[in-house]
């Protein structure tokens, strides 16, 4: 790889690679004006990613190989997909400004941790997360926290839907995260009965797109009722799809209602179909918590202990009467500001741009003292 001034870095395994693949043609739109290569400690990552990409990737599994490449890409600026680990290895590189952009704005508890603490700038999606980040990490020097929307919903993906006539309902859970702090799925609680309950909704398609995690789950009761709302889509016939890889941008535009989890998948559904209802699901049986930490909620309807008739009476209703649509339009702003379609991305760049011009400005003032 040539210097570029801009790294994207990604020390995960492949059943983690969605995370830095949905910044796959927002890193390419900003290598038009800040030349960037990706740099992979896994192997079997960057083959997955070399499929996926034209920019340049690097492999650097061991320490020592990261260090050296380091020294002589001489970057400005390293990009962080997620909180991995290994991103600590790299943060002990000092000559580079250091940036977590995650891989999506949710209300999941683990979007505002203390790792924020080790990154120079941490890229936000707008006011939601800013207040979660002063709430929830003491000592927290919100100076750090840049808003830049979120780009990717710029994206206008080829959809992955055939036209229907019918009105079409998504089912998208979220995986059990990797501790039960962080578990928000509905598949193992409510899943089958949410499948079951949209197949009874007259002249409606169900689509069911679950998270990648969930498709590779080793947790028996997510395992067993992901495949059991599987045979549900199957024995349902044609109109009714199961899309199980692909990017969930490509879906969302063709559905009139959703049904999802306490993940980033509400909110790009809240930016992106802010006129059509959102049902989000409760696995922990809270509903004040649910409201006080997951703001978009108090604009959809909360599905906690339902049965298929439940679900199925609830969906039929809010097509015919969607009494949340103003409060989604006023909640979007709560999430993402005022932000348009396109300008995330350009705030993005921009923000990025200025950072490398900052590191040089910085490099200087050091080498002056010295």
């Amino acid at each position: 790889m040539n210097r570029v001034p801009v790294l994207a870095y990604f020390a995960d395994d492949p059943t983690r690679t969605y995370q830095l693949i949905q910044w796959l043609p927002v890193l390419e739109l900003l290598d038009q004006q800040q030349p960037v290569g990706l740099v992979l400690r896994d192997p079997e990552s960057a083959l997955v990613l070399r499929e996926r990409t034209r920019l340049p990737i690097s492999v650097a599994p061991a320490f020592a190989e990261l260090a050296e490449l380091y020294a002589e890409l001489d970057a400005k600026v390293v990009l962080y997909c997620n909180n991995s680990v290994l991103n600590f290895q790299s943060l002990l590189h000092t000559g580079m400004l250091h940036v977590h952009i995650n891989h999506g704005e949710s209300d999941k508890q683990s979007m505002a941790s203390n790792n924020a603490k080790a990154y120079d700038r941490v890229f936000v999606a707008g006011e939601a997360a800013v207040q979660r980040y002063a709430a929830e990490v003491l000592e927290l020097d919100t100076a750090k926290l840049v808003r830049t929307g979120r780009p990717q919903l710029d994206l206008r993906p080829p959809s992955l839907l055939e036209p229907s006539d019918r009105r079409t309902v998504l089912y998208a859970p979220t995986w059990e995260g990797d501790a039960e702090y962080n578990d928000y799925t509905s598949v193992d609680t409510l899943g089958v009965e949410i499948a079951r309950g949209i197949l009874a909704v007259p002249e409606v398609r169900l689509v069911y797109k679950p998270h990648p995690k969930v498709t590779t789950s080793e947790t028996p009761a997510v395992r067993d009722a992901h495949h059991a709302i599987l045979a549900l889509v199957e024995a349902a016939g044609p109109l009714h799809r199961s899309v199980t890889s692909g990017d969930i941008l490509a879906v969302l535009p063709d559905c009139d209602a959703m049904v999802t989890d306490v993940s980033s998948v509400g909110l790009d559904w809240l930016y992106l179909r802010t006129e059509r209802p959102i049902f989000i699901t409760d696995r922990h049986h809270d509903a004040d918590r649910l409201r006080r930490d997951v703001p978009v909620s108090r604009c959809a309807d909360v599905l906690a202990d339902v049965d298929a008739a439940e679900v199925a009476a609830l969906v039929a209703a809010r097509l015919e009467h969607d009494e949340h649509h103003l409060a989604r339009v006023a909640m979007r702003h709560h999430y993402f500001d005022d932000l348009g379609i396109g300008e995330s991305t350009a705030r993005f760049i921009e923000s990025v741009s200025q950072l490398a011009a900052l590191r040089d400005r910085l490099l200087g003032a050091v080498a002056i003292t010295a």
